[in-house]
């Protein structure tokens, strides 16, 4: 059964894993309210922790605060018009970045995607840690974030983040409230292990 505390909707894990997995989900409903600096600070000190292919590290993250209404209505700008709806209200939205070739060699670095990923479970992590929620976004105009955000060629737009506290579902749509509210689910493990060789059964 899922429990609902304080905005954590905990899910409902066929095998033991860590509290932090387990209560770790991506609302919309999110408080206008500030997150401490502090905060942030240990969110990209966790993400600077994650592994990387070489240790080339190739993520790179901008940041919109909401108090900056200037800077945060760009970013809002580049969100597809459903992202849009909820995505206003966070007080914190970023844009990670990837840099797709090896500082070390030039070459092509075909991992560079999966870094950034790692790095932002790190963060995301730290931030379920401290009571902040994480909502990642692929529903973003990429091409127009290098534009606006003076993004150098060689480096990827990834995902758009919305990072704040839990909010008041009453904010929502009646669709988003009703997303808010379902059941969590994930494909079992037996959908997506395989040994030995591709599709060959788990168990």
């Amino acid at each position: 059964m899922i429990e609902e505390i304080m905005g954590v909707k905990v899910a409902e894990t066929e095998y033991p894993v860590i509290d932090l997995l387990k209560n770790r989900w991506s609302p919309r409903a999110f408080s206008s309210d500030p997150i401490e600096e502090e905060k942030i600070i240990s969110l990209f000190e966790a993400a600077r922790w994650a592994p990387s292919c070489f240790n080339d590290q190739p993520w790179s993250f901008i940041i919109f605060k909401n108090e900056n209404r200037e800077e945060f209505e760009k970013i809002i700008e580049i969100l597809s018009p459903r992202n849009q709806l909820w995505a206003k209200n966070a007080p914190l939205i970023m844009l990670s970045v990837a840099r797709i070739n090896f500082e070390r060699n030039g070459k092509l670095n075909r991992h560079a995607f999966h870094d950034v990923g790692s790095a932002v479970t790190n963060l995301t992590l730290q931030a379920t840690a401290m009571d902040l929620y994480v909502h990642q976004m692929a529903g973003f105009d990429a091409e127009k974030a290098k534009v606006l955000f003076n993004i150098p060629e060689g480096f990827e737009p990834v995902a758009a983040i919305a990072i704040g506290y839990y909010g008041n579902q009453d904010d929502l749509s009646e669709e988003f409230i009703k997303s808010e509210n379902s059941k969590r689910n994930r494909r079992p493990i037996d959908d997506f292990v395989y040994v030995g060789e591709w599709n060959k059964n788990f168990r």
